[in-house]
């Protein structure tokens, strides 16, 4: 197996997170271990990388990729939003930076059998980031109710042909199970208006994300954790996380404004009342380089936003 992803915004990640030789680190979404094993490079015998993640093929393959380093690697099969249960259980309070790289890998993109890509027209409509898990793409897309699917593909795909689409797929799924991605992909394009298959690429990419989003959980996740893991920081530590999509950047950018300035008394108040500290200060986001997008494609949509925690936060500037 050869799990190939090219990690995002590499450099502009190992700059920002600020990494001191012998503190903590913790990789939420282990992946290939690409941001991984940068962190750990610059680790000395001192620090502590932990390395999480829901797949097992990344975790086998990152498990051999940072063989031999010098830090203390513990890498654990979990979600991200059990990093606060985990570090309990390794007995460390506070770390020094936790990075999220979200959405889907390349190698589970690239893997038929994985079931995520609507470009491949045989594999099995799967979309578990966790193939231990039982629920899958499968179970959404025949057995929702149209009501339902249309209210998954409209929140978490934005796609205004919602009602459109579950009601072509309830139509089809009357004969049959709906098995493949390539069957799905046709269904959605079956509902959408020729002139905007026309005008937009891909127009079944919204459907493919919504329902990874409901099978993989992924924004209840990043909702739930990310307040949590700004208070597992120690002063000065930072929290990366790295978007896909407008639906996760908003998630971050609303939550990372609430940490810095919490305060909820009326603008025309002289002092502050209500007793909320700010507890860091966002930085502004960065997007790849035009050359990092040509060299990589799929880079195209991602964006970086860091929360520094502590006073040390102040003087980078404003989450833009």
């Amino acid at each position: 197996m050869e799990f190939s992803h090219k990690s995002v915004l590499l450099g502009e990640v190992i700059e920002l997170m600020g990494i001191m030789p012998d503190g903590t680190y913790v990789d939420g979404t282990l992946g290939g271990a690409g941001h991984s094993f940068e962190i750990a490079r610059r680790l000395s015998p001192a620090g502590h990388l932990i390395g999480i993640d829901r797949d097992d093929d990344a975790l086998d393959y990152s498990g051999e990729r940072l063989k031999g380093l010098s830090p203390t690697i513990d890498i654990i099969k979990a979600s991200f939003e059990d990093i606060p249960m985990l570090l309990e259980t390794l007995k460390i309070p506070k770390v020094n930076g936790i990075l999220l790289d979200l959405g889907v890998s390349s190698f589970q993109l690239d893997e038929e059998e994985r079931g995520f890509s609507y470009m491949q027209d045989e594999a099995p409509l799967d979309m578990r980031m966790d193939r231990s898990q039982g629920f899958c793409a499968k179970d959404v897309v025949n057995g929702y109710s149209r009501q339902d699917l249309a209210k998954v593909i409209r929140k978490y795909g934005e796609d205004r042909f919602a009602d459109n689409i579950a009601k072509h797929i309830e139509k089809y799924r009357e004969k049959k199970p709906v098995e493949t991605c390539g069957e799905l992909a046709r269904i959605v394009k079956q509902s959408i208006p020729m002139k905007i298959q026309k005008t937009t690429r891909h127009p079944e990419k919204r459907t493919f994300q919504a329902i990874r989003i409901e099978v993989n959980r992924e924004l209840e996740q990043l909702e739930r954790s990310i307040g949590p893991f700004i208070d597992l920081l120690e002063d000065d530590g930072r929290l990366c996380i790295i978007t896909f999509h407008s639906l996760e950047d908003r998630i971050v950018k609303k939550a990372f404004r609430e940490y810095e300035n919490p305060c909820i008394c009326p603008p025309d108040f002289p002092v502050c009342v209500c007793g909320r500290k700010s507890k860091g200060k966002a930085l502004k986001s960065v997007t790849p380089s035009e050359e990092e997008v040509r060299e990589n494609n799929r880079s195209h949509s991602a964006r970086l936003r860091v929360f520094v925690k502590g006073k040390k936060g102040e003087g980078y500037g404003h989450t833009k």
